[in-house]
């Protein structure tokens, strides 16, 4: 009996949640719109970015709980049910939205203008209980800190001694998942027209164990995206823009896969990377924002009618013991992204040095960081 009570309380000693079979076959099931989401308000995790070398982590360069829990954002808000009544009185008046797909990526088509889009987006971020991190409206980008949400995971990332709890309680450990998301609001040529994509990020604790010592420690690292989590967010967007539940059901069911982008890498007259994109200028746009999207890329300006986006990143060559002691911001250089119509339904994609120093070192990184973007088309 005594030995029961020790494996019980150092289970409960050690955190996390569990969750039983039957709980996990009625999540996996269910359909869009009936999703069991759990935002934690109270968790909320601030300053933890994935790092920025355009790459998903591995396990060697896993994340530390110090080095990114900090405490709760003043921007976090909540609402209760009388709150929640209010919003549906205010949105209940019908908005035709629509929705595009391209490949696994589905956005929005709303015949609002962007400004109110941009102020109603921020505000369903908010009302999942999302702290806002950067939000700008000139560029159109929202974007949350980190929340915990608490899917099962695999027995294979488990430590041994959570999976013996777990064999000993026939239970399920879940550690903890965090997740945030990005939302862009893209003008039209209809001014009363936005376009609306959203990206969700995740990051999961993962379990190590030292078998020769008998100790565990967590880290953290990407976690591949849940695209159905993403578009059941984006359905619950579509519903608090306007749409009608079983019509917004429908169009994200039913949407139209358009074909597939082919995008070529090559190389400019100055020796620069570039992109070749068979597309006209404003879909190349809208899809290298969306490639902008996934990457995380800060984007600190952006013009439209010229197609330029001017993003703040840090070249791998910059890395090193700068970045530790005063992180990247530190290190980070302004650069254009020119996207140019040069034929019918073919459009470039240029990188500009700002500093025009033209350093071999920059116009190595061109060539590797366009070579990112075309592996998210």
């Amino acid at each position: 009996m005594l030995k029961k009570l020790l494996i019980t309380f150092l289970a409960l000693a050690l955190g996390g949640c569990f969750s039983f079979a039957d709980k996990k076959k009625s999540q996996t099931t269910s359909g869009l719109g009936e999703r069991d989401i759990k935002y934690y308000a109270n968790k909320t995790v601030s300053s933890l970015e994935v790092p920025p070398d355009l790459t998903k982590p591995s396990s060697e360069n896993a994340f530390r709980l110090s080095e990114y829990v900090s405490g709760l954002q003043e921007q976090t808000v909540t609402f209760s049910d009388k709150d929640k009544s209010k919003k549906s009185e205010i949105l209940q008046s019908s908005t035709n939205i629509q929705v595009k797909k391209s490949g696994n990526r589905r956005w929005l088509l709303v015949d609002k203008k962007p400004d109110e889009v941009w102020n109603l987006t921020r505000s369903f971020l908010k009302s999942n209980g999302f702290a806002i991190k950067k939000a700008n409206k000139k560029t159109g980008l929202i974007e949350t800190d980190f929340l915990e949400n608490r899917p099962d995971i695999p027995d294979q990332s488990l430590g041994f001694i959570r999976a013996a709890l777990k064999d000993l309680i026939n239970a399920r450990y879940a550690l903890p998942v965090i997740d945030k998301y990005r939302a862009r609001i893209e003008p039209t040529e209809n001014p009363n027209q936005s376009e609306v994509f959203l990206s969700l990020t995740s990051v999961e604790e993962v379990a190590t164990s030292n078998q020769s010592t008998q100790s565990e420690n967590t880290t953290w690292q990407a976690r591949s995206k849940d695209e159905a989590l993403e578009t059941e967010m984006l359905y619950r967007l579509m519903v608090f823009l306007g749409s009608d539940q079983l019509a917004a059901k429908e169009k994200i069911t039913n949407a139209r896969q358009a074909k597939r982008i082919k995008v070529k890498l090559s190389t400019d007259i100055n020796g620069y990377g570039k992109l070749i994109i068979p597309l006209n200028q404003y879909e190349a746009w809208r899809n290298v924002g969306w490639a902008f999207d996934q990457l995380e890329i800060d984007i600190e300006d952006k013009d439209v009618k010229e197609g330029s986006f001017y993003i703040n990143i840090a070249r791998a060559k910059d890395r090193g013991i700068l970045s530790r002691l005063f992180g990247e911001s530190a290190i980070r250089k302004s650069f254009q992204i020119l996207v140019k119509q040069i034929s019918e339904g073919v459009t470039e994609v240029y990188f500009n040095d700002l500093s025009e120093k033209n350093e071999q070192a920059t116009i190595d990184f061109s060539h590797q960081f366009l070579g990112k973007l075309v592996k998210q088309f």
